[in-house]
């Protein structure tokens, strides 16, 4: 199965139903295509710009294993526009039971956990929709204290890619001195992911010494319903 500009014949190969994926690909315009395990199906045709921001990306779990694009497609589309949706695959062709669905728009995946959480895909199967925890960033331990951000970047940048940023706090006593850590950001999750399966069994040094290497935690985003009933009541305020 080759990745390079394949036929739809030729990528829906599988225990699947193939005359169902093809007529869904005809239908719609979006592209299917298999790689390192996964089928994405999208981005819309004719789409440009850059990609959704992060929030737009929902989990989908409990997916039957013989269940695939031709079903869930039509179901998450009632929701809003679908940028991307990638089903993870096993090499036999059945799927691995999970989904990641990603929309245009924040609203558009808000209201598909709102309403497809626990939605009966087939009589006495539900499936599990939540939100998509998208983590770029690395916490990285063990950092000699007298390396500075721009020492770190470089070092990072040799031994992983896509590093984009990275976040040094100061010592509280010697402000030229850092705390023994930092956090890398990387340019998405897929690459903080694939830095920190390098990362983690403990076989690289920076500047000599061991480092220790974990996902950070992400910064919790203000929900917007929220943040408008913060707005609203704010005008009521006389403080």
């Amino acid at each position: 199965m080759s990745d390079s500009n394949p036929s739809p014949s030729q990528e829906l190969s599988g225990k699947q139903n193939e005359s169902a994926l093809t007529a869904l690909v005809n239908s719609t315009g979006y592209p299917l295509v298999q790689e390192n395990g996964q089928r994405k199906f999208g981005p819309p045709p004719g789409f440009k710009g850059p990609p959704p921001p992060r929030g737009c990306e929902v989990f989908v779990g409990k997916v039957p294993r013989d269940l695939y694009e031709d079903e869930l497609v039509p179901v998450f589309q009632k929701m809003g526009t679908i940028y991307e949706l990638r089903l993870m695959m096993d090499f036999s062709g059945t799927n691995r039971g999970f989904a990641f669905v990603t929309y245009c728009h924040r609203s558009e995946a808000r209201r598909a956990i709102k309403e497809l959480n626990n939605y009966e895909i087939r009589k006495g199967r539900f499936l599990g929709v939540c939100s998509s925890v998208d983590n770029c960033r690395l916490f990285v331990g063990g950092i000699p204290k007298n390396k500075v951000k721009e020492d770190i970047f470089s070092e990072m940048s040799k031994v992983t890619q896509g590093v984009v940023d990275v976040i040094v706090y100061p010592c509280a006593v010697d402000k030229t001195k850092n705390r023994g850590f930092a956090f890398v950001e990387y340019e998405n999750h897929r690459a903080a992911a694939m830095a920190r399966r390098k990362l983690v069994p403990g076989g690289v040094e920076l500047w000599g010494q061991p480092i220790k290497v974990d996902w950070a935690e992400p910064e919790p985003e203000a929900d917007e319903d929220v943040m408008s009933q913060v707005k609203k009541k704010s005008h009521y305020c006389w403080c």
